[in-house]
């Protein structure tokens, strides 16, 4: 079996990129701007569904828009990873069915939601999500834990916790803190994802800080994903600023190339592979994107590509360290 290469970005709609130029003057509107996209790249990342709870209709949409054989990786609602999540990011009725003192916050922590509420939350985020299911385009959930979500027993717990809520759907796991990946902790942290199948996310990120992960090249699932962030060492930590800014950072050509062959080894111990470029400023995305598909040598456009190289994922799920 060969493993299927999607590169393609974590946004289409930011405002930088929008105003960047790299749309053609006629798409004017958010359909006009997906269609364009989805012709250019066979992947995208929904970033919106953190911010805010998504919907079945915007879900249609998105499908009705793309092609039948574009994919989309989706963004875990911030109350799922324990990020604080805006009160008025909440369905109205859930709103207004808190606890007064719940209402009157700014903002809501899963570990403060009544049960009710987590259980109502996580059904409907399922159904949001079942127009791409049944078309065939949803990739996976990504669950990008904050810094202060560290290895233990209650953190493990709420990852199987989280899996099994998913039901049918992909659940990929992004850490934001360096102890996941200790050596003490690595190889228990990759046991946890593959006896799951649960992706682990492999990342490119400023290095050197308390929510710096390693580049660590490794499969735990069918499914592998590389999200890039930039090298953005003066913005990865600071506060109160955008994540255009966090993330503003365009890839050199040789920084590239240090993944080119760290991809085609993801692509031989799995199924497919998603490549991600989350340096969301201007147009750095689409631009590196786009190099990256061609140091890949794949096919330019939407299509998907097989990997150079045969898959050789072990057939009793063991990870691989590559």
């Amino acid at each position: 079996m060969t493993a299927r290469i999607l590169v393609g970005t974590c946004s289409w709609a930011d405002k930088t990129l929008v105003d960047s130029g790299w749309y053609p003057r006629e798409a004017k509107s958010p359909e006009e701007r997906l269609r364009y996209y989805a012709e250019q790249f066979p992947i995208v990342e929904v970033d919106s569904t953190y911010y805010g709870f998504p919907s079945e209709r915007n879900a249609a949409l998105w499908v009705e828009r793309t092609p039948d054989d574009f994919t989309f990786d989706i963004k875990s609602y911030a109350l799922f990873t324990h990020h604080p999540a805006a009160l008025r990011s909440l369905p109205k009725d859930m709103r207004e069915a808190l606890p007064p003192a719940l209402q009157e916050k700014r903002n809501l922590y899963y570990r403060d939601a009544p049960p009710e509420l987590r259980d109502e939350l996580w059904s409907r985020f399922r159904s949001a999500l079942l127009p791409l299911d049944s078309a065939g385009k949803l990739g996976t959930v990504l669950f990008q834990f904050p810094p202060w979500f560290l290895p233990g027993r209650d953190s493990t717990d709420y990852i199987l916790e989280a899996n099994e809520r998913l039901g049918q759907y992909t659940m990929a796991v992004e850490f934001r803190n360096d102890r996941w990946l200790s050596e003490r902790n690595q190889e228990r942290t990759l046991k946890l994802l593959t006896d799951n199948a649960i992706p682990y996310v492999c990342v490119d990120e400023p290095q050197g800080f308390r929510s710096s992960v390693p580049p660590l090249v490794g499969v735990t699932a069918p499914v592998a994903l590389l999200r890039m962030h930039g090298r953005n060492y003066e913005t990865w930590e600071k506060k109160g600023i955008a994540a255009a800014e966090r993330f503003d950072y365009l890839y050199s050509e040789e920084e590239l190339e240090e993944w080119t062959p760290r991809v085609q080894r993801l692509a031989e111990g799995s199924r497919e592979v998603h490549v991600l470029m989350n340096n969301c400023r201007h147009d750095y995305a689409v631009r590196n994107a786009r190099q990256m598909t061609d140091r890949l040598d794949l096919p330019a456009g939407r299509h998907g590509a097989r990997g150079p190289k045969q898959a050789a994922r072990d057939t009793d799920g063991q990870r691989r360290l590559l």
